[in-house]
């Protein structure tokens, strides 16, 4: 298993499995852990060193897969060549639909910002060439009837603006605002080479400026249609949008009491962001709410929201039971489903199971399998 030295949160994680292990003693463990990509497994086995004397090491998916803990980013997965269960035809279905912006809610530790950032590898022109990111998942192997790999020839060929609420989070509506000020300065920030040449006008060029932790609340509302038409001039070829958490900072809002406000903001900047849809490619935005369309989607007539009851999308976001039964069977433990099936908790998406592990937020879950003395799972809380 490869691991960052420099990671704090890494070392800690070896330091509390090493815990566990000299607590509970067993020959082999397998972890499933809930994280904010989804759940990824983790085997440890007992066995006798150089020197003669007992250790425990890491057991990998098909006996030499790296494990990514926690990894949100799909290019840092797939640069470790680190185990993922293959969603990418999440792109074909989500690009093929016509839906021009789509809303797609899932409760957390559905993996959904894993997903966005896989959206954004693929389509984006920062990501162009990378086709190591994509080589083996279906999404590279897939062949028109005539023979052509055509989802081949569309990686990294968009500007993509990829903005995420998911660290807006803010007592007042004062502090929140700030956040949103500060994450589209960055943003912009990082197409500061618009400002070469004539692309832009002078006027446009303030405008550009004007983009910082001090701008007013009707900028922040505007800058990001803004920044798509700059990108459309510049590339030749109109933006693919991507908002991850879009409700993160409404959740705040409705805890300590500044709802009024916060819709009032969002109202007005996904209305100025999304209403033309002739402004942008696509877009996706996802959540863990379907705030109702009356308040801030209230402008846009042409939002496509997929819910948990919608078989749209089902099955990229969560493991379906052949997924999970399919990583059993890659590291020997095919005798072990049933167990490793009841210690889950079976969400139903539209008409397909989704396989997650049952836990409070923020929490990991465990199942702990004794293959050598009982050969029985028991499912139970870390911390």
């Amino acid at each position: 298993m490869i691991m960052d030295k420099e990671s704090v949160s890494d070392r800690l994680f070896i330091d509390i499995i090493r815990m566990l292990v000299i607590r509970f003693g067993y020959s082999t463990l397998i972890f499933w852990l809930v994280l904010q990509s989804g759940c990824v497994i983790i085997i440890w086995e007992q066995v006798i060193g150089d020197s003669g004397v007992a250790e425990w090491r890491f057991l990998n998916m098909e006996r030499n897969t790296v494990v990514g803990i926690g990894v949100q980013s799909f290019e840092q997965l797939r640069e470790r060549k680190a185990l993922y269960i293959d969603k990418t035809g999440l792109i074909r279905e989500w690009w093929e639909d016509a839906s021009s912006v789509t809303l797609i809610t899932r409760p957390r530790r559905f993996g959904k910002t894993l997903n966005m950032s896989m959206l954004e590898c693929f389509f984006s022109n920062r990501y162009a060439g990378r086709d190591d990111l994509f080589e083996g998942l279906s999404i590279w192997e897939e062949q028109s009837p005539e023979g052509d790999y055509r989802y081949r020839a569309l990686q990294g060929t968009y500007p993509v603006i990829f903005i995420s609420f998911a660290n807006v989070k803010a007592t007042k509506y004062e502090k929140m605002e700030y956040k949103i000020r500060e994450l589209i300065f960055r943003t912009y920030e990082s197409y500061r080479f618009l400002l070469d040449g004539d692309l832009l006008s002078d006027n446009e060029k303030e405008y550009f400026h004007s983009v910082n932790v001090k701008m007013s609340s009707e900028v922040a509302e505007g800058a990001i249609n803004m920044l798509s038409d700059f990108l459309y001039r510049y590339f030749g070829r109109k933006a693919i949008i991507i908002i991850d958490e879009y409700d993160t900072p409404m959740q705040e809002a409705w805890v300590h009491g500044f709802w009024k406000e916060a819709v009032e903001f969002f109202r007005s900047f996904f209305g100025a962001t999304f209403k033309n849809k002739d402004d942008f490619e696509k877009a996706v935005i996802t959540g863990i709410t379907g705030i109702s369309k009356e308040s801030i989607f209230s402008d846009l007539n042409h939002l496509s929201v997929i819910t948990t009851t919608s078989d749209q999308y089902a099955v990229y976001f969560g493991f379906t039971e052949k997924e999970v039964f399919n990583a059993l069977d890659n590291v020997g433990l095919s005798e072990s489903k049933q167990g490793v099936k009841n210690g889950m908790m079976v969400l139903p998406l539209g008409h397909i199971q989704i396989f997650i592990i049952h836990g409070p937020s923020h929490h990991l879950s465990k199942i702990m399998v004794n293959m050598k003395h009982t050969g029985q799972i028991q499912a139970q809380t870390v911390w």
